[in-house]
């Protein structure tokens, strides 16, 4: 039986890889809906079978990306909308208001960016400013909330 639920999730988790940790989790569970930014962290909706559904909940904490810092997980049940696919929908505006999440710190480089860095056969070999969704400038980069 499909279910739908609208989850909400807060904390640093803009920034960090989240969007798409979460996109990968939901096609590996065959959930549809999509997830995107706001102004108070991550909104998801999803769309599944309810081992599906609290598969999703139990792992967006515990595999959650290395930088991601969980404050809190919300979930409720919603009306189901037929989704077919799962995306990474474009961000919800905070209509004015100022956005309550967290950006996180700069990262210093990470060892896979390392290695990239000094292989003379990578794509970013001597590249001054490599960076990946696990590290790098977050807080001196970000000018406004959602971050996209």
């Amino acid at each position: 039986m499909t279910l739908a639920r609208r989850i909400r999730v807060t904390g640093i988790v803009q920034g960090v890889g989240f969007r798409p940790f979460v996109w990968r989790l939901a096609g590996e569970l065959g959930l549809s809906g999509w997830v995107r930014n706001d102004g108070e962290g991550v909104d998801i909706a999803a769309e599944g079978p309810a081992a599906a559904l609290d598969t999703l909940l139990l792992r967006l904490r515990s595999e959650a990306p290395p930088l991601a810092r969980i404050e809190s997980i919300a979930a409720l049940d919603a009306p189901i909308h037929g989704h077919s696919s799962f995306i990474i929908a474009e961000s919800a505006s905070p209509c004015g208001l100022p956005a309550r999440t967290s950006i996180g710190p700069d990262v210093a480089t990470c060892p896979d960016c390392l290695t990239e860095l000094f292989d003379p056969s990578g794509r970013r070999w001597r590249h001054a400013f490599i960076t990946c969704t696990h590290c790098g400038p977050r807080y001196t980069v970000t000018r406004h909330l959602p971050y996209d």
